[in-house]
């Protein structure tokens, strides 16, 4: 896979939450944005390659998604995810690393260009996802609804696309793909994967939350925990 930083690297290696990161119905409607399926053995020598970097690295990959579930929380790194839907500003550790700039950004989408000093004031969750990824289209609703419900109060999400494949840097497909998934959010083209390696990320998709003094204070791999994602943003907001 072109990960430029780990080529195993969709999803927290192979998305724990999904058995595979494309599959058949996905690559049916990516056709809608230009994609032109492989052929039927390529295809089937890649799923075997799914399969088995899914079975050899199992253990590594379970160790690696529960450490990045750190969410700067009591509790700890590893700790199971949090579902207690009353965290609290006091429940959260001292602030993290500060955000890393927005970096070589090649357009903006549904925004104006913004800086980290823009973005001062705000909680931001940031995101990076890419349009064709199936673990990422699953997590959009909820994205979608926390931008509805929560922008009033504070909450600026950042949508940072960074493709894997060609057909995910056209920017017409991305503009259908927001238009699908009803994405009003500002939304970054980082198409030579300056802000991902910024951020040290190696998965599709992978949030990150800042606090309004933007510092990053939890961040969580692949799809789920958005009970305890909301309640964090909800914390953090105050």
């Amino acid at each position: 896979m072109p990960n430029p930083d780990d080529s195993t690297a969709r999803s927290g290696a192979i998305a724990l939450i999904s058995t595979s990161t494309k599959t058949d119905q996905t690559l049916k409607t990516n056709t809608a944005f230009g994609y032109k399926p492989m052929d039927k053995p390529l295809w089937q020598r890649r799923r075997l390659l799914y399969a088995g970097l899914g079975m050899v690295g199992v253990g590594a990959a379970i160790a690696a998604h529960q450490s990045s579930e750190r969410a700067f929380q009591k509790g700890g790194a590893g700790s199971k995810p949090r579902t207690n839907p009353q965290i609290s500003a006091a429940e959260l550790a001292p602030s993290g690393d500060p955000m890393p700039e927005l970096r070589g950004i090649s357009q903006w989408l549904n925004s104006d260009p913004l800086t980290v000093a823009s973005l001062r004031g705000n909680v931001v969750l940031l995101q990076f996802w890419t349009f064709g990824c199936i673990n990422c289209q699953r997590t959009l609703p909820a994205l979608v609804g926390w931008h509805q419900r929560y922008a009033d109060q504070g909450l600026k999400i950042i949508g940072v696309h960074t493709p894997e494949f060609a057909y995910e840097r056209d920017v017409n497909n991305i503009r259908r793909a927001l238009e699908q998934y009803d994405i009003t959010y500002p939304v970054p083209l980082d198409n030579d994967f300056q802000t991902w390696r910024a951020y040290s990320n190696r998965y599709w998709p992978h949030l990150f939350l800042a606090n309004r003094d933007g510092f990053l204070r939890y961040d969580h791999i692949g799809e789920g925990a958005y009970d305890t994602t909301e309640q964090t943003i909800r914390a953090l907001l105050g």
